[in-house]
Parts: C-alpha cells; structure tokens; sequence
C-alpha cells in the first residue's frame, strides 16, 4: 500500500468518527477535538506522524492537515449536537464521510489510472456511497426521518460540491471544503424534495451522461463537467425535466457554438481559451442567477413568487444563449461597432456587436423562450415566450454596454456575465410582473 493510500485510509478512519454520533450526542465534538490536539502535538519521528503527514507537515514541523480536518469536523459536530436551531445528524455525518472517504476512493483509482478524471471520479463515486451509508445509519438508529430520495439526493449533492470545491481550491484543503460542503448540505436538508427514488436516479444518470460527453468533446474541463453535473440535478430535482430541458438547451447549444468554425475564431483571436473547453467559473457566470431560481422555486410555496423565480430562470438562461451566440457568431464578422459610439472597432473587442452576431443572438434568446414556452407552466405560452425572449435580447445589451464600459482588469469577463443574465432576470420578471 502506498503511502497516499495509507494516509487517504487513516483520514476515513478518523472521519469515521462522525458515524458515532447517534450515540454520543453533544459529544460527537470530543474525540474530534482529541484528535486535533494529537495533531497539534505529535512528535515528527513517530510512525502516526508518518501515517498522516501530508507534503507540507513537515516544514511546519506538526500535522497540519489532520489538525484542520478534526478541527473543521468538531466544528460541524457542534452546530449538529449544540444549538436549539441544530444541522440535521444526517447532513453533518455526511459532510464529513463524503470529504473523508471521498479522498480515499481517489487514491483507490489512482492507482490503476492517472489524470484529473479519472480521479474526480473515484472522489465522486466513493463519496457518494459514503454518504449514502452514513445517513442510513443515522435513519437507521435515531428518529431523524429521510425519505429515499432526499437521502440520495442530499448524497450526490454533496459528492459533488466537495469535488468541485477540491477542483477550484487547493486540493487538499479539506477544512474549507468540509465546513461548505456541511452547510450547504444543511441548506439543501431544508428544501423540499417531492420526487421518487426513480426521478432521482434518472436525474443522476442523466446529469452524468451528459456531463462526461461535454468532457469528452471538449467543450467542459473538469470542473467545468462538474458545475454542470450539479447545477443539472438541482434543476431536475428540485424544479423538474422541463427546468432541466431549459437549461440543457443553453449548455449545448451554447457548446456547439462555442466549437463552431474554432480554428477560424481563434486565428481571428476571439476564440475561448483551453480549447473552447468552459470551466467552473463560465458556467457559474452563466447559470448562478438560474441556480438561485431553482433554490428559490424550491424554497417558496406561494403560487404567485414560484411564477417569478421560473420567468427569472428562463429570462437569465435566454441571456446566456443570446449573449454565447452573439459572441460567437459576430466575432466571425470584420465590420464589428462599439455599442456605445458605433465606430468601427478590432474584432474581439470587449462591447463590440456586428448585426449578424445581434441577429444570433436574438435567435438565441428566442430559442430558450420557445423551448421554456412548451415545457415550462407559462400561461398564456405566447405571452410567456415573449416575455423571455425579450429579457434574454434585454440582457445580452447590458452585456455588451458593460463590456464596452466597465469590463477589463476590475471587472472580468465572467462577472459581466453574472450581471447580464441578473439584468435579464430582472427585466422577464418585471415584464411578468406588469403582463401576467
């Protein structure tokens, strides 16, 4: 076994520690913290230093990563036992075992396969698994009640936040992650999950299958697939296929654009990096006014805010489609114009338009509108489907107004993104608001 091997397995032995908690309540925090004080003062010649020790422990002459995971675990552990107002058992177990044992499935895969996939992979699935277990043992053994569904979906949601988390952070900053991971699982324990163990899994398998083909082509890198895998459960499970459709029609609509005449773009110097391959931080720009509508339509019960967060969801979704297409169509063109003056400027240049690329976009924004229009409850459809078009063609205009105003060095490309897809939110729910 190796030593990576060795150390992967010593953590899941200690974040087996969260499975107890059932029986030792508020003291679930106590050998966590034991733990930690081990770490702290633990000699360098032991063999437990050399069981845990990770690249950097010796430089800081202590076990620097065990102290930080018991650290964070007894954090957890507190707001799980402590409080009046307390984290689910079953969330924190998870949390914990999906960091744990997560890490030990990617060391378990490494050994047969090399590469950033393959690795994520093993993370997921042991995770996944971990999860899964853990909060059966807690429904099994306390009356904390979890419906299958939420039990799988809380699993999975938390398999990948944590590998996603470990893909943009350092890697082995298991404190941060572990502490997200927890109370994001917290927030999502909250939310209601209406749909059957066979919804869930076709979600998951869905989400997944599509996720490694954009991996696969080259349009998503890792983290990227990741982003997308999750953001593609929580719109089927928590809004349903119809949100998911919505959504999948930007992602690959948007991912073929992106490829389309690429060497042509890229000759031109108004190609995406890394190959047109998006990464966390495009899709996070794109659709995290589209993930909060989902968490929102999920929050709230009122018949009257659920329409909002959908015409929200669609109205940021149909801004990123016409936004992609605008960009990716109109850098193709010579005669672009700063929307601001109209002069003629340099392709590529950030809040330049050409009329083919509005054009584009405008069939873009459309796109999304009618797709919302058929699978979404938009009534009248009609009505609805304008209104999305309209906030979409809103959105990829202050897209490119702050591109020619504000986007540079202050404010990069993904956070003008953020705030398009926000303004075409804002102007479908408005629209809405005064229509409907």
């Amino acid at each position: 076994m190796t030593s990576t091997l060795r150390r992967a397995a010593g953590f899941a032995a200690v974040g087996s520690i969260a499975l107890a908690t059932p029986a030792l309540g508020v003291a679930t925090a106590v050998p966590f913290a034991v733990v930690a004080a081990v770490a702290a003062f633990v000699g360098e010649d032991g063999r437990l230093f050399e069981l845990f020790a990770r690249p950097g422990d010796r430089q800081d002459g202590r076990l620097t990563g065990l102290l930080g995971f018991a650290l964070a675990a007894a954090a957890l552990a507190v707001l799980a036992t402590v409080p009046e107002t307390r984290m689910p058992i079953g969330a924190f177990v998870a949390a914990v075992v999906v960091v744990a044992y997560g890490n030990l499935g990617e060391q378990l895969v490494s050994r047969w396969h090399d590469g950033e996939f393959h690795a994520v992979a093993g993370f997921t699935v042991a995770s996944f698994l971990a999860a899964v277990g853990g909060q059966a043992l807690v429904v099994a053994v306390t009356a904390e009640t979890h419906s299958l569904p939420k039990l799988l979906f809380l699993a999975a949601v938390g398999g990948l936040v944590a590998a996603l988390l470990r893909a943009v952070l350092l890697k082995h900053d298991d404190p941060l992650v572990l502490v997200s991971t927890g109370l994001l699982l917290w927030l999502f324990h909250e939310l209601p999950v209406d749909v059957s163990p066979l919804e869930v899994g076709a979600a998951l398998a869905l989400t997944i299958v599509l996720g490694y083909v954009s991996y696969a082509l080259g349009t998503a890198s890792v983290p990227g697939m990741l982003t997308g895998i999750l953001l593609g459960v929580l719109t089927i499970v928590l809004g349903g296929f119809g949100w998911f459709a919505v959504l999948i029609t930007f992602f690959g609509v948007g991912a073929l654009s992106t490829k389309f005449k690429y060497e042509s773009k890229r000759h031109r110097g108004v190609a995406e990096e890394n190959d047109g391959a998006r990464g966390s931080g495009n899709v996070l720009g794109n659709a995290a006014v589209a993930m909060v509508a989902v968490l929102g339509f999920a929050a709230t019960e009122r018949a009257g805010i659920e329409l909002l967060f959908l015409f929200a969801f669609a109205g940021s979704l149909a801004t990123a489609m016409s936004d992609t297409l605008s960009s990716e169509v109109g850098g193709l063109f010579d005669t672009p114009r700063l929307i601001t003056t109209l002069r003629r400027v340099e392709p590529g240049t950030d809040g330049a338009v050409t009329w083919q690329g509005e054009l584009a976009g405008l069939v873009g924004a459309a796109l999304v509108a009618a797709v919302a229009a058929l699978l979404l409850p938009l009534d009248p459809p009609l009505v609805g489907a304008v209104i999305v078009a309209l906030g979409g063609v809103g959105g990829m205009t202050v897209d490119s107004l702050l591109g020619a105003t504000v986007e540079g060095d202050r404010v990069g490309n993904q956070a003008v993104n953020f705030l398009a897809t926000l303004s075409g939110a804002a102007v479908s729910v408005a629209l809405a608001s005064v229509l409907l």
